[in-house]
């Protein structure tokens, strides 16, 4: 049986694990922190704007569960906030135990508390993976889903300082790159000011210390919009936001909260002082990252060259997903891109053709557009989600973009890729 081992437990880690297994593989998921899903727990935002189509396309290709998991959860559906229509908010207090039971029904290996440290590399194949305590995963094949934030130096080197988030580097340890020690060097996503990485796109307030007006509006509503004072309004701010679908002006005017079970405040991050001199956020107290009033973390420093099936180039059995595969933002694009990186991990230990997705599916075309893009130095600054800014705008031009459930469906039945990721291949 072939043994794939998938270093990252994220959105895109996750993802990759249960489309591997299904594949018939063998399947060790190590993560160097004790909960999945990474970002994830302070995310919460699915199926905005194209994000919708490309989650019920993953559903029809045979990757539904993680949004089962995401819709089941959800505190709202279907609310509008600018810019962004149909989304949905699920609870981040939720979601992580339901994706740990469904990796964990699915006879997945997780590894918590397991951090790569370093690489066995013979003859561009990697041999095993050294984890933090001298011991050593070996497997077939390996999916790099490590994500681009961290270590602490990047925070400190490209941004305000380490800001405590919940990727919690002092003490789970830094992040590497699985690629870049197999030999392959990493690209550097880039602001428009060519400095390097972009500042996490959001920060969580504590819903207990808001006013009971705002908390009420909050569960009722799932959006609360605060104009910010004239004296404060900094546009420039929009710039170092990673997250370019929210780089709009009202995101510059507004303080704009989003109920994901905490309050999420859509900015990198917002002096606490100035926060508190608005109306209903007097006492309001940052939960993540708890230097939300000077920092946010930095992402967007350690992606790997790879082809459009994932697999990443110069290592003949590594394949890569989530951010470590490209300047993609979101959950549903992790998801989509480790689905993808799961299943033909199998392939790739059989020596059978890698899937490619084709280009008239949104996914499909995400995946080849922004691995086009990355080789212009201007690329560097831009990133690619469904869910705003150039990408959804592709999507719309191109006719990719729909919320009708049923086209999808027989647009992917059509290219006989109904259930891909249900075959079993060994």
């Amino acid at each position: 049986m072939t043994r794939v081992v998938i270093i990252g437990g994220g959105w895109s880690g996750c993802a990759a694990a249960l489309t591997a297994k299904k594949a018939g593989a063998s399947v060790t998921l190590i993560e160097k922190t004790d909960m999945l899903i990474g970002l994830g727990n302070v995310g919460g935002i699915m199926r905005n704007n194209g994000r919708y189509t490309a989650a019920e396309e993953n559903t029809y290709l045979g990757a539904g569960e993680l949004f089962e998991i995401t819709d089941n959860a959800s505190r709202h559906k279907d609310i509008d906030f600018p810019g962004h229509k149909h989304a949905s908010l699920y609870d981040v207090t939720k979601v992580e135990p339901m994706v740990r039971k469904l990796l964990l029904n699915n006879g997945i290996d997780i590894r918590l508390k397991a951090r790569a440290n370093d690489v066995i590399v013979k003859k561009n194949r990697i041999e095993g993976i050294i984890l933090a305590d001298g011991s050593t995963i070996k497997g077939d094949v390996y999916i790099e889903t490590t994500g681009s934030t961290g270590p602490m130096g990047n925070c400190l080197k490209y941004g305000n300082g380490c800001s405590m988030c919940i990727l919690r580097c002092p003490s789970f340890g830094p992040r590497i790159s699985i690629s870049k020690r197999a030999g392959v060097e990493d690209i550097l996503g880039q602001r428009g000011d060519e400095s390097y990485g972009a500042f996490s796109g959001s920060c969580k307030l504590n819903k207990d210390s808001l006013s009971e007006e705002i908390r009420k509006k909050l569960d009722r509503d799932g959006v609360v919009i605060l104009p910010v004072p004239k004296e404060d309004i900094k546009m420039e701010k929009l710039d170092m936001k990673v997250c370019q679908q929210y780089s709009l002006k009202e995101f510059a005017e507004n303080i704009i909260l989003l109920d994901t079970g905490h309050a999420k405040l859509m900015t990198p991050f917002y002096p606490l002082e100035k926060l508190r001199k608005i109306k209903g956020l007097e006492n309001a107290r940052y939960e993540d990252p708890y230097s939300g009033g000077i920092g946010n973390s930095v992402r967007y420093l350690s992606i790997a060259p790879r082809n459009n099936s994932m697999k990443v180039k110069g290592v003949d059995n590594l394949l890569c997903a989530g951010e470590k595969s490209g300047l993609f933002v979101g959950h549903t694009e992790a998801i989509s891109t480790g689905s993808l990186a799961g299943h033909n991990s199998v392939r790739l230990s059989l020596g059978i053709p890698l899937l490619e997705l084709p280009r008239n599916l949104a996914i499909g075309d995400i995946i080849a557009y922004a691995n086009e893009e990355i080789k212009s130095r201007e690329a560097l600054k831009k990133r690619y989600t469904f869910a705003g800014s150039l990408y959804f705008n592709r999507m719309k031009e191109l006719g990719l973009y729909t919320i009708d459930i049923k086209e999808i469906g027989n647009k992917i039945n059509r290219m006989n890729l109904l259930d891909i990721y249900n075959e079993k291949l060994l």
